[in-house]
Formats: C-alpha cells, structure tokens, sequence
C-alpha cells in the first residue's frame, strides 16, 4: 500500500499546483498591482530625469542639423551668385576677346591697305625714275650717235663727193637728214608691223 498513497500524492499535488485554462495567461492580482507600481516608478523616472535630457539632445541636433542646412543653402547661394559672376566675366572676356580680335583685323586691313599704296607708290616712283634713266639713256645715245654717224656719213659723203665736208653748218645738215631718213625708215617700218 505504500504505493497508494504515493500515487494519491501526487493527484493531489496536481489539484493544488494552479489554475486551468484561461487562468494560465492571467498573472496573480498581487503581481498585476506589484508590475504596475514598479512600471510607474520607471515611467516617472523616465519622464523627469531621461525624457528631457533625451530631448534636449534631440533639439541640438536639430539646432545642428538645420543650421547645417541653412549653412548648406548660403554656401550653394554663394556659390550659384559666384558661378554667375564668373559666367557673366568670362562673356565679357569673350567679348572682349571677340572686340579685340576685330579691331585687329581691321588694323591689318588697314596696315596691308597702307603698304600696298606705299608699294604702289614706291613702284611708280621706280618706274618713272627708271623712264627718265631710259630717257637720258637715249638722249645721251642719240647724241652720241649723231656725233658717231656724222662723223662717218662726213667721212663717207666726202669720199663720194669728192670734196671736203669739214664745214660744221654742212655736216650738221647732211647729220640731220640722214637720221630723218632713219627715223622716217623705221616708223614706215613700225607702222607695217601693227
């Protein structure tokens, strides 16, 4: 028998171990008043000493962040105003730039203008010192040329003639026919060829 009453022990112990059903999810009333009172001890705790100081941090970090941000937006207007400005100088250079340009253009139009007229005027000067060189050159070859073809057309007429022709006034005469001849041959001549 000393098994029965082990075994009408432990039903017992059964029966005043706790609650059934529903009952298992429900705590002890004295736990419920005991949680309640160590949770509003904490929450008070909380809301004076860890709230406040959880907000003040809070609010410095916004003070911060906005500030940050308003430091953020100054830099970008700043540097919005200093892209403008730089923009608006680099047009004026370009402009600038483009003027000068422009105006040396003109200049060396003007120079190459300046140069060809001095060229020009350099060439006619050239040209008629080089006409009147010719011209004296001819004058001095024609008289030479008179004194040369007198003297022979003197000496060859007196040959022929068979007299003196040493008068001056005559040989001159006989000079001056002759080379009107010539020119007269050359111009029939010239005249022929046009």
């Amino acid at each position: 028998m000393a098994a029965l009453p082990g075994a009408a022990g432990v039903v017992v112990a059964q029966t005043e171990e706790g609650p059934a059903g529903i009952d298992l999810f429900l705590p002890a009333s004295y736990d419920l008043v005991w949680s309640t009172v160590v949770l509003v001890i904490i929450a008070a705790a909380f809301y004076k000493l860890v709230l406040p100081q959880m907000n003040k941090v809070l609010d410095e970090r916004s003070a911060l962040i906005e500030g940050g941000i308003e430091k953020a937006e100054a830099a970008q207007k700043q540097a919005d105003e200093a892209l403008a400005q730089q923009q608006q100088l680099l047009a004026e250079a370009r402009a600038d730039a483009a003027q000068v340009r422009e105006e040396a253009r003109a200049e060396g139009t003007a120079i190459i203008k300046e140069l060809k007229v001095k060229a020009s005027e350099e060439a006619e000067r050239i040209t008629e010192t080089a006409r009147r060189q010719i011209e004296a050159d001819r004058q001095a070859a024609s008289v030479s040329l008179r004194n040369e073809v007198g003297a022979l057309a003197t000496d060859l007429a007196s040959k022929i003639v068979g007299e003196s022709l040493e008068d001056s006034a005559r040989q001159s005469r006989v000079v001056d026919r002759f080379l009107d001849e010539l020119e007269a041959s050359q111009a029939v001549a010239s005249n022929k060829e046009a």
